[in-house]
């Protein structure tokens, strides 16, 4: 994290796609910083590039112009191993699809990322504690009595749960989460949103894009993601 508290800077990231012989600028100069502790969120239309900005700041793709620094480390500059232990322990993803494995347990999808993490010895050692981390998490997201259930037996809204424990899992001081209430009916949304509120105000840093202004207004602070670039709200 640099002095004025950010620990997620974007600088004049630029990105591009190829369909044929046109060449589609979805990100045309995108500036951002993000303090730790804030919950903002990124609101757009579809297709303004906002789940493209999404990966590119947790280093799942890479920008064709600018720079993205985590806690003042340059992600283009990182070598394979750090960008790895980036993706791992520093940032947790929620996606609108939950991406959630039907041949593992609740629990055991919540400590997957511990446990792909550690490798096989490396699990055997901490098998224990991680456990007990996940059915930590398991209560804290009100889904202790689902530990053994499939995720095609939970409500969409359970499964969205079982998505937030599992970025939660190896603690991320980072959190991105891609429209997390797409496939939800609007309560049952509503109770997901207070679920970020929540870890918010416990500390954790969020970054969420949204298409709906109303779930963005959930967040401390909302900018606009329009033409691929961005403007305050």
């Amino acid at each position: 994290m640099n002095e004025n508290g950010f620990i997620l800077e974007a600088e004049n990231i630029c990105k591009f796609y190829r369909m044929g012989a046109t060449r589609l600028k979805v990100l045309r100069g995108v500036n951002l910083a993000v303090k730790k502790g804030e919950f903002l969120a990124i609101v757009g239309a579809s297709g303004s590039g906002k789940s493209t900005l999404l990966h590119i700041l947790g280093a799942l793709d890479r920008p064709d112009g600018g720079v993205v620094r985590f806690e003042g480390m340059d992600l283009a500059k990182a070598g394979a191993g750090q960008i790895n232990k980036f993706r791992s322990k520093s940032v947790g993803f929620v996606f609108q699809f939950y991406h959630l494995l039907d041949e593992l347990n609740v629990q055991e999808n919540i400590f997957l990322p511990s446990m792909t993490d550690k490798g096989i010895i490396g699990w055997l050692f901490s098998r224990k504690a991680t456990k007990r981390r996940a059915r930590e998490l398991l209560s804290e997201l009100g889904l202790a009595d689902r530990a053994s259930h499939r995720p095609y037996q939970l409500s969409g809204g359970e499964r969205q749960r079982v998505a937030i424990g599992r970025a939660l899992m190896n603690e991320p001081r980072l959190l991105l989460v891609d429209e997390p209430t797409g496939n939800l009916d609007s309560e049952t949304g509503n109770g997901i949103l207070t679920v970020f509120e929540e870890l918010n105000r416990a500390g954790q840093t969020i970054v969420m894009v949204t298409h709906d202004e109303r779930i963005a207004r959930r967040a401390s602070r909302i900018i606009s993601l329009t033409d691929g670039k961005i403007g305050e709200v």
